[in-house]
């Protein structure tokens, strides 16, 4: 049976295909595999899988270099599966595109999770007019939040936050990316003010900001927006 989703893996580690397959397949995934960065491409543009484990280290290119080049026309969740630990890494990864980041060795029940929140928000369009999650609710015609069927004041600012958030549901933001979009290239060094506001959204939305629901912090990287 398969549940209608395929993976692509582009990974030169036979054990880690070899445990990706039975995990994967298990799953109800239909799994597609390379073991370099060329066949990767590949791959990714003739099966246009739903999404993409992507490991860094491959033989034939770096994969920050197949990263781009598939973020140049690939639109699905790409998930970064790298040995490589050090938190510049990862934060030049998402800023290259990447959906999510798991170092190696990772917990299979954790990977299965990223997946299943990379293709949820996948489902979700930006099309839709009202989006509801939870208590929250977000009409995007009339700009209005409601929390438990209340109706709470916004800035401008604060709204574009959280719906920068909301849209890209699973996505871990990086600090300057979220910078640069909500206040533009000059303030992507000013990750204090990007937590500021941050803690004011949580006061508003979650039921107790300092264990959050929604907004959930990648220590050191940025944020995530955690829809279920």
């Amino acid at each position: 049976m398969n549940n209608g989703f395929s993976i692509l893996v582009i990974d030169d580690e036979i054990q880690i295909r070899k445990l990706l397959e039975i995990s994967l397949e298990a799953n109800d995934y239909k799994v597609h595999f390379a073991e370099n960065g060329k066949e990767g491409i590949v791959l990714a543009a003739s099966q246009q899988p739903d999404l993409i484990l992507l490991d860094l280290g491959l033989p034939d290119e770096d994969g920050q270099n197949v990263l781009v080049q598939l973020r140049s026309w690939f639109e699905n969740p790409i998930i970064i599966l790298s040995v490589k630990s050090a938190e510049e890494e990862i934060v030049k990864a998402l800023d290259n595109g990447a959906n999510d980041y798991l170092t190696k060795p990772f917990r299979t029940q954790e990977l299965l999770a990223r997946i299943r929140t990379a293709l949820r928000g996948k489902q979700t369009t930006n099309n839709q007019s009202v989006v509801k999650v939870g208590d929250l609710t977000v009409d995007y015609v009339s700009r209005q939040v409601m929390v438990e069927d209340s109706a709470v004041k916004f800035t401008a600012t604060e709204y574009n936050l959280l719906t920068l958030l909301i849209k890209n549901d699973g996505r871990v933001l990086t600090h300057q990316y979220i910078l640069k979009e909500i206040w533009g290239q000059s303030y992507s060094d000013q990750t204090q003010y990007l937590r500021v506001f941050v803690a004011q959204l949580r006061k508003k939305i979650e039921k107790d900001p300092n264990r959050p629901k929604y907004i959930i912090t990648e220590s050191g990287v940025g944020y995530r927006f955690n829809s279920g």
